[in-house]
């Protein structure tokens, strides 16, 4: 079983000489894309926040971030309250008190496939009647076996069962990109940043070079206690 010290650990290897570089390729992709869909008023959870890139740099009246991983606390900037927790446990905050959650590359670092629904009914939970959950991840239909290059990779994912998922847990989904971003900043192609601002403006192209899928899912009807259409445990 992975412990807190290996999960350290790999973040830290898999991360640490491009934490430069990563954090001006979420600058861009935030202010190119990812800002009109948050609001910069709203109130935003970063599921499997890391060392901050996304919620530490987009603009929002609230900011939080969840993570189990010790170095949440060392890298998130302040002004952003931390959650160091188990994601598929009920979340510190209350029902109905989020705009948005956003979550890059970390679903399928869960154990199972039970811990990916828990952590969505925890996410329905906690969003506001209108709220999105904004989910970008590697498309396993796209990698093929690449999608195991990486240890902590357990949950088999495309953006088809996602988007199914996310419906079960009583979502609506509103986008389904199934190819939208290049695979992965820790390995291989890691282009110039302004290579990514014209890849951003150009959709046309992203069938071609995506392999991580995009969804995007609202909450549609006021939670009355049984969680969405699942049950919470």
């Amino acid at each position: 079983m992975e412990t807190l010290a290996d999960l350290t650990e790999e973040y830290r290897r898999r991360f640490s000489s491009q934490a430069s570089y990563r954090s001006s390729v979420w600058k861009v992709l935030i202010d190119g894309f990812f800002q009109k869909l948050v609001g910069s008023s709203a109130a935003v959870l970063d599921l499997g926040a890391g060392w901050g890139e996304f919620i530490g740099q987009v603009q929002a009246q609230q900011k939080f971030a969840m993570d189990l991983n010790p170095d949440c606390c060392r890298y998130n900037p302040t002004g952003v309250s931390i959650l160091l927790q188990d994601c598929s446990t009920p979340w510190a905050l209350p029902a109905e008190s989020l705009d948005v959650v956003f979550t890059s590359n970390f679903l399928e670092h869960l154990s199972d496939k039970d811990a990916v629904r828990r952590t969505l009914l925890q996410a329905y939970r906690a969003l506001k009647v209108g709220g999105k959950i904004i989910c970008i991840g590697p498309n396993i239909a796209l990698l093929h076996g690449r999608y195991w290059d990486f240890w902590d990779h357990h949950v088999a994912l495309t953006d088809l069962a996602l988007a199914e998922i996310l419906e079960l847990c009583g979502f609506r989904v509103t986008v389904r990109l199934p190819a939208f971003l290049p695979y992965s900043m820790s390995q291989g192609w890691t282009p110039p940043v302004w290579m990514l601002r014209c890849y951003l403006r150009l959709p046309v192209v992203w069938p071609l070079i995506g392999k991580q899928f995009l969804v995007v899912a609202e909450k549609m009807e006021t939670d009355t206690g049984g969680g969405a259409k699942g049950q919470l445990h």
